[in-house]
Protein backbone atom coordinates (compact mmCIF):
# COMPACT_ATOMS: atom_id res chain seq x y z
CA UNK A 1 0.00 0.00 0.00
CA UNK A 2 1.49 3.28 -1.00
CA UNK A 3 2.40 5.81 1.15
CA UNK A 4 -0.21 8.01 -0.50
CA UNK A 5 -3.61 5.24 0.11
CA UNK A 6 -2.34 4.77 4.34
CA UNK A 7 -2.36 8.78 4.60
CA UNK A 8 -5.90 8.67 3.15
CA UNK A 9 -7.26 6.16 4.81
CA UNK A 10 -5.94 7.81 7.92
CA UNK A 11 -7.50 10.83 7.10
CA UNK A 12 -10.86 9.66 6.71
CA UNK A 13 -10.69 7.31 9.86
CA UNK A 14 -10.22 10.46 11.73
CA UNK A 15 -13.21 12.28 10.21
CA UNK A 16 -15.29 9.60 10.42
CA UNK A 17 -14.12 9.33 14.12
CA UNK A 18 -14.87 13.22 14.73
CA UNK A 19 -18.07 12.90 13.13
CA UNK A 20 -19.16 10.23 15.68
CA UNK A 21 -17.83 11.80 18.81
CA UNK A 22 -19.23 15.02 17.92
CA UNK A 23 -23.45 14.28 18.10
CA UNK A 24 -22.41 12.04 20.94
CA UNK A 25 -20.52 15.12 22.86
CA UNK A 26 -23.22 17.90 21.58
CA UNK A 27 -25.98 15.30 23.35
CA UNK A 28 -24.18 15.22 26.33
CA UNK A 29 -24.42 18.63 26.98
CA UNK A 30 -28.01 18.94 25.95
CA UNK A 31 -28.71 16.29 27.94
CA UNK A 32 -30.53 18.59 31.06
CA UNK A 33 -31.15 17.09 34.62
CA UNK A 34 -34.41 15.38 35.55
CA UNK A 35 -36.50 17.62 36.65
CA UNK A 36 -38.89 16.77 39.67
CA UNK A 37 -42.16 17.87 40.74
CA UNK A 38 -44.02 17.59 44.13
CA UNK A 39 -47.70 16.75 43.70
CA UNK A 40 -49.94 17.66 47.32
CA UNK A 41 -53.18 16.00 47.12
CA UNK A 42 -55.76 15.99 49.74
CA UNK A 43 -57.24 12.24 48.42
CA UNK A 44 -54.62 9.86 45.80
CA UNK A 45 -53.65 9.91 42.78
CA UNK A 46 -56.08 6.75 42.19
CA UNK A 47 -59.07 9.35 43.58
CA UNK A 48 -58.23 13.02 42.79
CA UNK A 49 -61.10 13.88 40.13
CA UNK A 50 -58.64 16.60 38.38
CA UNK A 51 -55.33 15.10 38.60
CA UNK A 52 -55.94 13.48 35.64
CA UNK A 53 -56.73 16.62 33.54
CA UNK A 54 -52.95 18.11 35.60
CA UNK A 55 -51.14 15.16 33.90
CA UNK A 56 -52.90 15.37 30.31
CA UNK A 57 -51.52 18.88 30.12
CA UNK A 58 -48.35 18.17 31.61
CA UNK A 59 -47.98 15.20 28.18
CA UNK A 60 -49.28 18.29 26.25
CA UNK A 61 -46.17 20.43 26.69
CA UNK A 62 -43.52 17.90 26.34
CA UNK A 63 -43.49 16.48 30.20
CA UNK A 64 -43.35 12.71 30.20
CA UNK A 65 -42.59 10.97 33.31
CA UNK A 66 -39.93 9.33 34.08
CA UNK A 67 -38.53 10.42 30.30
CA UNK A 68 -37.86 14.28 31.00
CA UNK A 69 -39.50 14.82 34.73
CA UNK A 70 -40.24 12.79 38.12
CA UNK A 71 -43.20 13.05 39.54
CA UNK A 72 -43.03 12.50 43.84
CA UNK A 73 -46.78 12.41 45.08
CA UNK A 74 -47.64 12.61 48.80
CA UNK A 75 -51.76 12.48 49.72
CA UNK A 76 -53.45 12.58 52.99
CA UNK A 77 -56.17 10.01 51.62
CA UNK A 78 -58.69 12.10 52.72
CA UNK A 79 -57.47 12.91 56.43
CA UNK A 80 -56.81 16.93 56.44
CA UNK A 81 -54.72 16.98 59.53
CA UNK A 82 -51.97 15.20 57.62
CA UNK A 83 -51.29 17.82 55.24
CA UNK A 84 -49.05 19.78 56.73
CA UNK A 85 -46.40 17.26 57.29
CA UNK A 86 -46.80 15.48 53.57
CA UNK A 87 -45.79 19.24 52.53
CA UNK A 88 -42.57 19.16 54.96
CA UNK A 89 -41.95 15.85 53.60
CA UNK A 90 -42.43 17.26 49.71
CA UNK A 91 -39.85 20.17 50.94
CA UNK A 92 -37.49 17.74 52.40
CA UNK A 93 -37.06 16.22 49.00
CA UNK A 94 -36.30 19.60 47.27
CA UNK A 95 -38.20 19.66 44.32
CA UNK A 96 -38.10 22.25 41.21
CA UNK A 97 -41.71 23.20 42.11
CA UNK A 98 -45.15 21.60 44.42
CA UNK A 99 -48.23 21.66 42.93
CA UNK A 100 -50.94 22.17 45.40
CA UNK A 101 -54.48 20.67 44.02
CA UNK A 102 -57.13 22.05 46.07
CA UNK A 103 -58.47 24.64 48.14
CA UNK A 104 -57.79 22.29 51.31
CA UNK A 105 -54.36 21.47 50.42
CA UNK A 106 -52.81 24.77 48.97
CA UNK A 107 -52.42 26.44 52.22
CA UNK A 108 -50.30 23.34 53.92
CA UNK A 109 -48.27 23.99 51.03
CA UNK A 110 -48.09 27.57 51.79
CA UNK A 111 -46.85 26.89 55.45
CA UNK A 112 -43.90 24.10 54.46
CA UNK A 113 -41.78 26.73 52.00
CA UNK A 114 -41.37 30.04 51.17
CA UNK A 115 -38.95 29.77 48.60
CA UNK A 116 -39.90 27.04 46.37
CA UNK A 117 -42.33 27.72 43.74
CA UNK A 118 -45.76 26.30 44.06
CA UNK A 119 -48.94 26.26 41.63
CA UNK A 120 -51.91 25.77 42.68
CA UNK A 121 -55.56 24.87 41.69
CA UNK A 122 -58.09 26.17 44.09
CA UNK A 123 -61.76 26.18 44.48
CA UNK A 124 -61.39 29.14 46.87
CA UNK A 125 -60.37 33.08 46.26
CA UNK A 126 -56.63 32.56 46.71
CA UNK A 127 -56.21 36.48 47.61
CA UNK A 128 -58.67 35.78 51.27
CA UNK A 129 -56.77 32.53 51.88
CA UNK A 130 -53.92 34.14 51.75
CA UNK A 131 -51.88 32.52 49.18
CA UNK A 132 -50.97 35.21 47.64
CA UNK A 133 -51.34 39.42 47.91
CA UNK A 134 -53.58 39.83 44.22
CA UNK A 135 -54.45 37.99 41.58
CA UNK A 136 -52.51 39.93 39.12
CA UNK A 137 -49.52 40.01 41.21
CA UNK A 138 -49.23 37.12 43.59
CA UNK A 139 -45.95 39.04 45.06
CA UNK A 140 -44.46 35.35 46.44
CA UNK A 141 -43.67 32.12 45.64
CA UNK A 142 -47.47 30.75 44.46
CA UNK A 143 -49.36 31.03 41.41
CA UNK A 144 -52.03 29.35 39.58
CA UNK A 145 -55.67 29.22 38.64
CA UNK A 146 -58.74 29.91 40.68
CA UNK A 147 -62.11 28.31 40.12
CA UNK A 148 -63.89 31.02 41.53
CA UNK A 149 -66.36 33.68 41.08
CA UNK A 150 -68.43 36.33 42.21
CA UNK A 151 -71.48 35.51 41.17
CA UNK A 152 -71.93 32.07 40.97
CA UNK A 153 -73.24 31.69 44.25
CA UNK A 154 -76.44 33.83 43.16
CA UNK A 155 -77.34 32.30 40.09
CA UNK A 156 -77.13 28.69 41.71
CA UNK A 157 -79.75 29.88 44.31
CA UNK A 158 -81.58 31.75 41.81
CA UNK A 159 -81.75 28.96 39.27
CA UNK A 160 -83.27 26.69 42.10
CA UNK A 161 -86.20 28.81 42.78
CA UNK A 162 -86.80 29.16 38.94
CA UNK A 163 -87.03 25.61 39.20
CA UNK A 164 -88.71 25.14 42.33
CA UNK A 165 -90.83 28.42 43.25
CA UNK A 166 -91.98 27.58 46.40
CA UNK A 167 -88.41 26.69 47.58
CA UNK A 168 -87.71 28.05 51.38
CA UNK A 169 -85.67 26.10 53.45
CA UNK A 170 -81.74 25.37 51.43
CA UNK A 171 -78.87 23.83 53.31
CA UNK A 172 -75.21 24.56 52.36
CA UNK A 173 -72.87 21.89 53.64
CA UNK A 174 -69.44 23.46 53.48
CA UNK A 175 -66.36 23.69 54.79
CA UNK A 176 -65.24 26.38 57.47
CA UNK A 177 -61.41 25.22 57.14
CA UNK A 178 -61.40 25.93 53.38
CA UNK A 179 -61.79 30.14 53.35
CA UNK A 180 -64.42 30.58 50.15
CA UNK A 181 -67.05 33.49 49.60
CA UNK A 182 -69.85 31.57 48.17
CA UNK A 183 -71.14 30.43 51.66
CA UNK A 184 -71.19 34.45 52.45
CA UNK A 185 -72.64 35.10 49.21
CA UNK A 186 -75.09 32.18 48.93
CA UNK A 187 -76.41 34.01 52.40
CA UNK A 188 -76.49 37.36 50.66
CA UNK A 189 -78.81 35.75 47.46
CA UNK A 190 -81.14 34.27 50.04
CA UNK A 191 -81.77 36.91 51.53
CA UNK A 192 -82.99 38.61 48.71
CA UNK A 193 -84.78 35.90 47.77
CA UNK A 194 -86.43 35.24 51.10
CA UNK A 195 -84.97 31.75 51.32
CA UNK A 196 -83.82 30.27 54.99
CA UNK A 197 -80.54 29.44 54.85
CA UNK A 198 -79.36 26.09 57.06
CA UNK A 199 -75.49 25.71 57.55
CA UNK A 200 -73.93 22.37 57.75
CA UNK A 201 -70.28 22.74 59.02
CA UNK A 202 -68.31 19.69 58.04
CA UNK A 203 -64.63 19.50 58.37
CA UNK A 204 -63.93 15.86 58.34
CA UNK A 205 -65.26 12.60 56.78
CA UNK A 206 -66.57 11.94 60.39
CA UNK A 207 -68.70 15.20 60.23
CA UNK A 208 -71.15 14.06 57.35
CA UNK A 209 -73.44 11.60 59.33
CA UNK A 210 -74.42 14.65 61.82
CA UNK A 211 -74.58 17.40 59.07
CA UNK A 212 -77.27 14.88 57.00
CA UNK A 213 -79.67 14.31 60.47
CA UNK A 214 -79.35 18.22 60.89
CA UNK A 215 -80.56 18.49 57.40
CA UNK A 216 -83.46 15.70 57.95
CA UNK A 217 -84.59 17.54 61.22
CA UNK A 218 -84.61 21.02 59.71
CA UNK A 219 -86.80 19.52 56.63
CA UNK A 220 -84.87 21.55 53.87
CA UNK A 221 -86.17 21.06 50.75
CA UNK A 222 -82.08 21.60 48.40
CA UNK A 223 -78.90 21.20 49.37
CA UNK A 224 -75.72 23.05 47.93
CA UNK A 225 -72.34 21.89 48.81
CA UNK A 226 -69.53 24.23 48.10
CA UNK A 227 -67.05 23.04 46.44
CA UNK A 228 -63.80 21.88 48.66
CA UNK A 229 -61.65 18.39 48.43
CA UNK A 230 -63.69 17.22 51.07
CA UNK A 231 -67.15 17.41 49.73
CA UNK A 232 -65.55 16.14 45.84
CA UNK A 233 -64.13 12.61 48.11
CA UNK A 234 -67.02 12.33 49.39
CA UNK A 235 -69.43 13.72 46.87
CA UNK A 236 -71.46 10.00 45.71
CA UNK A 237 -71.86 9.95 49.51
CA UNK A 238 -74.02 13.34 49.38
CA UNK A 239 -75.38 12.69 45.71
CA UNK A 240 -77.15 9.52 47.72
CA UNK A 241 -78.48 11.20 50.52
CA UNK A 242 -79.73 13.89 48.09
CA UNK A 243 -81.76 11.55 46.37
CA UNK A 244 -82.96 9.33 49.06
CA UNK A 245 -84.43 12.68 50.90
CA UNK A 246 -85.45 13.95 47.41
CA UNK A 247 -83.80 17.13 47.64
CA UNK A 248 -82.99 19.66 45.04
CA UNK A 249 -78.71 19.44 44.90
CA UNK A 250 -77.31 22.28 43.41
CA UNK A 251 -73.36 22.67 43.15
CA UNK A 252 -71.01 24.12 40.85
CA UNK A 253 -69.21 21.73 38.84
CA UNK A 254 -70.30 19.60 36.05
CA UNK A 255 -69.57 16.08 37.18
CA UNK A 256 -72.22 16.92 40.11
CA UNK A 257 -74.74 16.74 37.58
CA UNK A 258 -73.81 13.94 35.46
CA UNK A 259 -73.59 12.01 38.40
CA UNK A 260 -76.98 12.83 39.67
CA UNK A 261 -77.56 15.99 41.14
CA UNK A 262 -80.15 18.17 39.76
CA UNK A 263 -78.25 20.75 38.01
CA UNK A 264 -74.70 22.46 38.59
CA UNK A 265 -73.45 26.00 37.67
CA UNK A 266 -69.54 26.74 37.50
CA UNK A 267 -66.49 26.38 35.19
CA UNK A 268 -65.13 23.41 33.53
CA UNK A 269 -62.73 22.22 36.29
CA UNK A 270 -60.42 20.12 34.06
CA UNK A 271 -59.74 23.03 31.71
CA UNK A 272 -58.60 25.13 34.77
CA UNK A 273 -56.82 21.92 36.00
CA UNK A 274 -55.09 21.46 32.68
CA UNK A 275 -54.25 25.28 32.31
CA UNK A 276 -52.57 24.82 35.70
CA UNK A 277 -49.64 22.65 33.79
CA UNK A 278 -48.72 25.98 31.64
CA UNK A 279 -47.97 27.74 34.73
CA UNK A 280 -45.78 24.65 35.89
CA UNK A 281 -44.18 24.90 32.18
CA UNK A 282 -43.21 28.76 32.83
CA UNK A 283 -41.85 27.73 36.13
CA UNK A 284 -39.11 25.33 34.70
CA UNK A 285 -38.11 27.80 32.26
CA UNK A 286 -37.28 30.16 34.81
CA UNK A 287 -40.51 32.30 34.83
CA UNK A 288 -41.03 33.90 38.58
CA UNK A 289 -44.22 33.08 40.07
CA UNK A 290 -45.11 36.38 42.06
CA UNK A 291 -44.64 37.90 38.58
CA UNK A 292 -47.93 35.46 36.61
CA UNK A 293 -51.31 36.56 37.64
CA UNK A 294 -53.92 33.80 39.29
CA UNK A 295 -56.05 33.07 36.61
CA UNK A 296 -59.79 32.70 36.65
CA UNK A 297 -62.52 31.09 34.49
CA UNK A 298 -64.40 33.25 32.14
CA UNK A 299 -66.65 30.35 30.98
CA UNK A 300 -68.87 29.13 32.82
CA UNK A 301 -71.50 25.78 31.74
CA UNK A 302 -75.04 25.15 32.96
CA UNK A 303 -75.69 21.56 33.48
CA UNK A 304 -79.55 20.60 34.13
CA UNK A 305 -80.18 16.89 35.08
CA UNK A 306 -84.30 16.20 33.72
CA UNK A 307 -83.59 12.40 35.25
CA UNK A 308 -83.45 13.50 38.27
CA UNK A 309 -85.97 16.79 37.92
CA UNK A 310 -88.39 13.39 37.05
CA UNK A 311 -87.58 11.68 39.54
CA UNK A 312 -88.22 14.10 42.16
CA UNK A 313 -91.61 15.72 40.30
CA UNK A 314 -90.02 18.43 38.91
CA UNK A 315 -90.65 20.46 35.81
CA UNK A 316 -87.82 22.38 34.51
CA UNK A 317 -88.75 25.81 32.88
CA UNK A 318 -88.35 25.53 29.63
CA UNK A 319 -86.05 29.01 29.80
CA UNK A 320 -84.11 27.49 32.13
CA UNK A 321 -83.73 24.66 29.49
CA UNK A 322 -82.63 26.57 26.65
CA UNK A 323 -80.33 28.43 28.96
CA UNK A 324 -78.37 25.40 29.76
CA UNK A 325 -74.90 24.25 28.01
CA UNK A 326 -76.20 20.39 28.58
CA UNK A 327 -78.98 18.60 29.65
CA UNK A 328 -78.96 15.39 31.01
CA UNK A 329 -82.34 13.15 29.87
Amino acid sequence: MTVQKIARRQFIFAVGGTAVAWPLSLRAQQRKPMQRIGVLLFGTPDTDPNLGAFLRGLRDLGYIESQNIVIEYRYAEGKPDRLRSLAGELVAIKPDLIFALGGDVAPSARVATSTIPIVVAVSNDPVQAGLVASLARPGGNITGVTFVSSDLAAKRLQFLREIAPNLARVAVIWNPDHVDPEYRETQAAAKTLGIQIQSLEVRSVEDFDAAFQTATNARIQALIPITSRLMLTNRPRIIEFSSQHQLLLASGFGPWAREGALLSYGPDTDASTQRAAAYVDKILRGAKPADIPVEQPDKFELVINLRTAKAIGLVVPPTLLDLANKVIE
